[in-house]
């Protein structure tokens, strides 16, 4: 078992920055496992979106085009810590960013799917981004 807790969010001006955490606790063996990361969001009324997904062996990553340029996820294995870097947020930025991670590994056709993999969910962290 791996628990997700998310950390960072709060309310921010539209152009402002914002640094979400997401650290990954269990067992060793387990977290080792984890093969695909990654951060969704949801707004009131929305569905679930991928927002980016960092592969922990390759440190490849996957965005959504509505963040690329802005956002950038990485990982600190040393403290089991994946982050997300958002820039330039926008009001449309709003909502509930949530962590992900599962022992597959995940590609272009499944990194965004928060129904086809990711086994593990933190609670959520809330971004508000105002004009």
């Amino acid at each position: 078992q791996v628990q997700l807790v998310e950390s960072g969010g709060g309310s921010v001006q539209a152009g402002g920055s914002l640094r979400l955490s997401c650290a990954a606790s269990g067992h060793t063996y387990s977290i080792f496992s984890i093969l695909c990361m990654g951060w969704f969001r949801q707004a009131p009324g929305k569905e679930r979106e991928g927002v980016a997904a960092i592969l922990t062996t390759t440190g490849f990553t996957y965005y959504a085009d509505s963040v690329k340029g802005r956002f950038t996820i990485s990982q600190d294995n040393a403290k089991n810590t994946l982050y997300l870097q958002m820039n330039s947020l926008k009001p449309e930025d709003t909502a509930m960013y949530y962590c992900a991670a599962d022992p597959r590994s995940c590609g272009g056709s499944t990194w965004a799917d928060p129904g086809k993999i990711y086994q593990y969910w933190g609670q959520g962290t809330q971004v508000t981004v105002s004009e």
